[in-house]
């Protein structure tokens, strides 16, 4: 039903934490005002990749006859909690982000298994690992 991640999904995957990795960096070296920048950019990242991952949660809705209510409130959670972290302040929000990545994997390491997804997982440990230690770097630079 889901396959496994092809060699494109995997060098996209990883592609995709360019803008983590980065950003982190920025934080860390950037002078002041950019590395302010740096982080909001993080920020605003990291938001647009927890609403993607909500969002696959739909598309596992979609096929069905009869959504689950499960998989679609799960869907939004990410995106709201998202919402919510551009509002702090950049660091604040950065840690928001970083819970919110750890909590969608462990929602998918459950979810994605029964939805014939489960050879997924393998991919996106990594991607989560890096995501989420590049949000917590950023919100622990000077």
């Amino acid at each position: 039903m889901g396959g496994a991640p092809t060699a494109a999904a995997r060098a996209l995957g990883f592609a995709g934490l360019i803008p983590f990795v980065a950003a982190a960096v920025g934080a860390w070296v950037l002078p002041s005002a950019a590395a302010d920048a740096a982080r909001v950019a993080l920020v605003a990242y990291g938001a647009t990749i927890a609403s993607f991952l909500g969002g696959i949660h739909w598309g596992f809705a979609m096929r069905r006859d009869v959504a689950p209510t499960p998989l679609l409130a799960w869907g939004v959670v990410p995106s709201l909690v998202a919402w919510g972290a551009l509002l702090l302040p950049a660091a604040a929000g950065a840690l928001v982000l970083a819970a919110v990545l750890v909590a969608c994997y462990l929602r998918d390491r459950s979810v994605f298994p029964r939805e014939g997804a489960g050879a997924w997982l393998a991919l996106r440990t990594p991607l989560t690992a890096v995501a989420t230690a590049a949000c917590v770097a950023s919100a622990l630079a000077p």
